[in-house]
């Protein structure tokens, strides 16, 4: 194969696994193809936890199993050489004679790193790494942190207006009605991002005045799990605590601060938030959240330093007053453009 047959292959590894995005944490996403005299025989890719990994399923779906052994495999992350819910996917590709194996990048979790590499090159396998490694990390980018840094990947997303606010200034007949900046294409997109991630993060500023529901409508997937960020422990308890799936996480300084149905943390005074609750979310191995506002929020992580991603909506109108929106340096990723708003996407230097 050439190295512009190895990429074609690689991305259509990296389309697979993305089918599953959202649905296979703890696992990464991970797709395989099966080629053979250049055409693709065979593919598959690991859709949950617990079920069969995309090279089992790759070279299950090929029906000619003699050609296997003159075929190449092609997968976006290192298979796996431990047992776990399922056999190593190392021994599953060694077991059917395949000798040639091209991979995306190499897996760093402490059960993986580099041991599948080692199992299949022992055997007296063919094994290319490194192929648009850079893309491979990118689609696992929440698996990734969370090993290699010992925390969640953050995501920060708000919409502010032309003029650079989060909302206007509230009066008391538009006091529990969200400021809409966008419209609804980008609300369905917003939608599918919660879907994509383990945990929401809101602060009780946000509860009191939108009064979300924090879940997944406009999208088909899971709901995260709803993370309230409250000093003092004290908001009105509405459909985000009680009507959606999942009991609320709420962070508190105030130890005796009464929260029903809920999940209390008490915070320390002498460690910022940001590390207190990701800390938290690591050992619950949660490795994902969004963050959704408010300003304070926003702002406390951007601070500290403790975000990867951050989404910016900006919309046509002006507000000429209101809650300023955070001001970010980060490397701009993407830039989408809507009807009536644009959608830049930037990346922290080094994430």
């Amino acid at each position: 194969m050439t190295e512009t047959d190895d990429i074609k292959f690689m991305r259509r590894c990296l389309e697979l696994a993305s089918k599953a995005e959202g649905l296979t944490y703890p696992n990464p996403m991970v797709g395989s193809v099966i080629v053979y005299d250049g055409k693709i025989l065979g593919e598959g890719y690991h859709l949950r936890s617990g079920e069969s990994h995309a090279e089992v399923n790759a070279i299950s779906s090929v029906s000619d199993e003699t050609k296997l052994k003159l075929s190449t495999l092609y997968v976006n992350l290192e298979p796996c050489s431990h047992f776990g819910k399922t056999p190593p996917c190392a021994d599953f590709i060694i077991s059917n004679r395949i000798h040639k194996i091209v991979i995306g990048t190499i897996d760093t979790s402490e059960k993986v790193s580099g041991k599948g590499v080692k199992r299949l090159r022992d055997a007296g396998c063919e094994v290319k790494t490194g192929v648009i490694e850079t893309d491979c990390r990118r689609l696992n980018r929440r698996f990734f942190t969370f090993h290699e840094k010992r925390r969640p990947y953050i995501i920060l997303k708000w919409a502010q207006s032309a003029d650079g606010y989060l909302d206007t200034i509230r009066s008391e007949a538009h006091k529990t009605e969200p400021t809409w900046i966008t419209g609804k294409p980008e609300r369905v997109l917003v939608h599918k991002w919660r879907a994509s991630e383990q945990a929401i993060l809101v602060g009780a500023g946000t509860v009191r005045a939108d009064n979300p529901r924090l879940n997944v409508r406009e999208w088909k997937g899971p709901d995260p799990l709803k993370l309230i960020l409250s000093s003092s422990g004290s908001f009105n308890k509405g459909p985000s605590v009680y009507y959606t799936n999942n009991k609320a996480v709420v962070f508190t300084h105030n130890s005796d601060a009464d929260i029903p149905d809920t999940v209390k943390v008490v915070l320390r005074e002498d460690l910022p938030s940001s590390i207190q609750i990701c800390e938290y979310l690591y050992s619950s191995g949660i490795q994902s959240f969004f963050i959704e506002g408010g300003a304070a929020v926003l702002n406390h992580f951007i601070s500290t330093g403790f975000w990867d991603e951050a989404r910016i909506f900006t919309g046509e109108g002006h507000f000429r007053e209101g809650v300023k929106a955070p001001l970010i340096n980060g490397i701009l990723f993407s830039k989408t453009v809507f009807s009536g708003s644009s959608l830049e996407i930037y990346l922290k230097n080094g994430s």
